[in-house]
């Protein structure tokens, strides 16, 4: 009897032993997996948010993924980190097809934070509205700019997980960190300082779509009075300086969008992109093809797949400066759908096709480095009355709703933001005289 009970003591002490051993040995796993993340590019310095987000991370690792859609993850959580020379890889391909609506995930509205943002002075900022729905979906320090040095493979994890261009679903880490790492990081995160001139540290910004809406508008005087003006895709201004103004601060597009227009507008005389002087660029990153695309800009070589046998770098006639050139994040991407465009065709398998246009981007963009901001080109409730494009004179076209952008969304949520006193819309119908624009 008593030689069983010392052999059961011998047991039960070993087996003691070995869970220390083993709970020692996950401690210290966890804690360098945690050092990891709080020192990725997604919590840069630590604040009172840190907490809460290696929390999440730490339920990913240890828990199977759960999606408040309703679904299951495709893969245990326990293997998203594998050991290797620095303790993680890339997780395992994430595809689209795969999941019937838009996956949302526990940390599906947690995004990068900028703590060098602005701080307006201006009391007409948008940081001051009154419109209680608005003031909670905004994210005054949302980080806007992707490049070198935030991309690690923790970083990646969790950007793998968003389809693009919010994230990296269904590419591969060594497609696109290589691109990444060639990014210039801003000298300032700051897009457009405080002019001298305005004494009441207020900085106006006009945004310029293409809508036709503004053909015979003559409103390009008032839009080229705003200290600074952001134009995307075809801006085209040669000949319709008097609708459309002539001055350009900051150019908004995609590879395709600046590839494209280029060879679908030269019919109108759009024969190159704006190159101001000191003009901005910012690029999204709609896809692969667009990290192929800054690959070959960034290394002045040319482009490989979809762009292969093209040379960015000569679309900018010798004026592109690395210093003035600018990538949208994907997380500030994902935040724009999520948080202010969150359209119903997310619910249905149609969902990885839709994303805002790259004028919902770019005035979004305008509204978080801009106090004072007013639309001109954008589609409204009366957009049949108007052609497609201001430059169509003779022979003139309906706007397309592709299904890859919500245009209905787009013209409640405009409309909004103009009711709200957030933006001012122009309108044809409108009292011109009421411009705000000083």
């Amino acid at each position: 009897m008593q030689k069983a009970l010392g052999c059961t003591s011998l047991i039960l002490t070993c087996c003691v032993l070995l869970y220390l051993v083993l709970w020692t040995n996950l401690s210290e796993q966890w804690n360098r997996i945690e050092g990891q993340i709080v020192k990725s590019g997604f919590f840069g310095k630590k604040n009172k948010h840190t907490d809460d987000r290696v929390l999440i991370m730490k339920t990913i690792i240890t828990s199977t993924l759960s999606l408040s859609s309703g679904a299951t993850s495709l893969y245990k959580a326990e293997n998203l980190f594998v050991e290797h020379e620095d303790n993680t890889t890339p997780i395992q391909i994430l595809y689209k097809k795969n999941f019937t609506k838009l996956p949302v995930w526990d940390f599906e509205d947690v995004y990068s934070q900028d703590h060098d943002a602005r701080k307006p002075t201006c009391s007409k900022s948008l940081r001051n509205t009154e419109d209680l729905k608005i003031k909670e979906a905004f994210f005054p320090n949302i980080q806007l700019w992707l490049y070198r040095g935030q991309l690690n493979i923790t970083e990646w994890n969790r950007l793998a997980h968003f389809n693009n261009p919010f994230g990296f679903m269904e590419y591969k880490y060594d497609e696109i960190k290589p691109a990444v790492d060639l990014i210039p990081k801003p000298k300032s995160s700051i897009l457009l300082p405080v002019p001298e001139s305005a004494k009441d540290g207020c900085v106006r910004c006009a945004v310029v779509g293409s809508g036709g809406i503004l053909n015979n508008s003559k409103m390009g005087k008032e839009i080229d009075s705003h200290d600074y003006v952001f134009r995307m895709n075809g801006a085209l201004t040669k000949g319709y300086e008097e609708d459309v103004g002539n001055k350009t601060s900051v150019f908004v597009h995609t590879a395709y969008s600046l590839y494209s227009t280029l060879l679908g507008f030269r019919q109108f005389g759009y024969d190159s992109i704006p190159q101001n002087e000191g003009i901005k660029y910012v690029m999204i990153p709609e896809g692969l093809r667009d990290f192929q695309w800054l690959q070959g800009l960034l290394q002045g070589k040319e482009a490989s797949g979809d762009f292969k046998g093209v040379r960015p770098l000569s679309f900018f006639n010798g004026h592109f400066n690395e210093s003035r050139f600018y990538v949208l994040h994907p997380d500030f991407l994902r935040y724009i759908r999520n948080r202010l465009m969150p359209s119903k065709q997310l619910q249905d398998n149609t969902w990885a096709l839709y994303r805002p246009t790259n004028g919902a981007f770019a005035l979004f963009l305008a509204l978080h480095t801009c106090d004072i901001v007013d639309a001109y080109g954008f589609i409204t409730e009366d957009h049949h009355k108007y052609s497609n494009y201001y430059f169509e004179k003779f022979k003139k076209t309906s706007v397309i709703f592709y299904i890859n952008h919500d245009y209905g969304l787009e013209i409640k949520t405009w409309k909004k933001l103009h009711e709200s006193g957030v933006i001012r819309l122009y309108q044809r119908q409108e009292n011109m005289s009421t411009s705000r624009v000083t």
